[in-house]
């Protein structure tokens, strides 16, 4: 299953169709995935403590995951996805624009890429040596 928890989704298919949501669960054995704000059923919870009511709660239904399909952040299109190898890692790209759409390889190939960028740091002093040298020449 190439959907994964917090990818951003188009349902293709149903009454729903056209929608975009978060993925909140997978289920890759049922090849099923639980969208946020698609498919609700309405269940009867009964009350099992003195204390609690009984009462009838809105959730998320599985669907299939073929009536799903990936979002790229950076493109904004629903898209196939496609694989690339990049530094000995198999990675999810879109097949669009070739965005990576795996989001922790893209936070460390933007920390990677700041550090390249940064030139070589000043040189720093201690602010003790400073001050010890300010009170050695104040006669000067």
């Amino acid at each position: 299953m190439e959907i994964k928890i917090n990818d951003n989704v188009l349902v293709l298919t149903g009454k729903y169709k056209g929608k975009q949501g978060k993925v909140l669960a997978t289920s890759p054995k049922n090849n099923t995935v639980i969208v946020e704000g698609v498919a609700l059923v309405q269940k009867h919870r009964k009350a099992r403590k003195t204390n609690e009511t009984s009462r009838i709660v809105t959730e998320e239904s599985p669907i299939d995951v073929s009536n799903v399909e990936i979002v790229c952040d950076k493109c904004g299109k629903a898209t196939r996805i496609g694989h690339t190898e990049v530094e000995g890692k198999k990675v999810r790209v879109c097949k669009k624009c070739g965005a990576v759409l795996d989001k922790a390889y893209v936070k460390k190939s933007k920390n990677a890429s700041a550090e390249a960028k940064a030139e070589a740091p000043k040189k720093r002093t201690r602010k003790r040596s400073q001050k010890s040298e300010e009170k050695e020449n104040p006669a000067e």
